[in-house]
């Protein structure tokens, strides 16, 4: 049986440690030839040496992605050595400390660091990426977050404009038949959450879905998965929802 990935390449930021190497892993184990991108150089050894085990081949890079200039290097390097690129899974982002502060408790540097990483950086990797994209009429994927009905946080804030830079991103590389969509999960049982989070403030967040389950790193894969292939083709400029249906984000659209 054909493996929905055989012969295509994704590229994945936050790819060293939780949701970026869950997927990553889940890709591989569908065929994919994979790009693994983080600032944690161990981290990605760890993940490709996983991947390799899957009998996939793979590229490791470590990048800031708060570095613009960064970026448009590791395009340029990207392109010379793939023509085409099919999925683009900007994962990585900042999620737990200072950026959970209120949003006059930050001073300037740290917004804009945030803001590069957590909403700027899926659109410059696009833009330097995209003739690959382009040349597989690729998929752009983009993490959001349920806290982006929430803004009350700085956190929450870089998840809402990067759903505004999704629709924005969507109509930009339409003319070349990229696909870009957004993923919102909820709190997920991951290594990441449980490190960060009290276990009050874990129960009082899930306790706020509509059903009881734990969500895991494996039901963002699962979605990413049927996003990116072409079981999801006819969807396109949308944030999709994974929390349970969780109130904290509430009815808006």
């Amino acid at each position: 049986m054909k493996k929905r990935f055989e012969n295509r390449v994704v590229a994945i930021t936050g790819a060293a440690s939780g949701l970026g190497q869950t997927c990553a892993l889940r890709f591989a184990s569908e065929g994919a030839e994979l790009i693994l991108l983080d600032i944690n150089v161990e981290g990605l050894k760890h993940t490709a040496a996983q991947i390799r085990a899957l009998g996939s081949q793979c590229t490791s890079i470590a990048i800031d992605l708060a570095d613009e200039g960064a970026i448009a290097e590791l395009g340029d390097a990207l392109l010379e050595q793939f023509s085409k690129i099919d999925v683009l899974y900007n994962n990585a982002g900042l999620a737990y400390g200072e950026i959970n502060k209120m949003l006059d408790a930050v001073d300037q540097a740290s917004w804009l660091r945030f803001l590069s990483i957590n909403t700027l950086a899926p659109l410059f990797l696009a833009k330097a990426l995209r003739p690959a994209l382009a040349n597989a009429k690729g998929v752009v994927l983009n993490q959001s977050s349920m806290a982006a009905y929430a803004p009350a946080s700085v956190y929450g804030v870089t998840k809402s404009a990067l759903n505004q830079v999704t629709y924005g991103m969507a109509h930009l590389f339409a003319e070349d038949n990229i696909r870009v969509n957004a993923i919102a999960p909820g709190i997920m049982e991951t290594q990441a959450s449980k490190d960060s989070l009290d276990k009050a403030t874990y129960e009082r967040v899930q306790g706020m879905q509509l059903s009881t389950l734990h969500g895991t790193a494996d039901d963002i894969a699962s979605l990413a998965l049927f996003l990116a292939s072409e079981e999801g083709r006819f969807i396109n400029c949308e944030v999709v929802h994974c929390d349970a249906g969780n109130r904290l984000r509430g009815w808006r659209e």
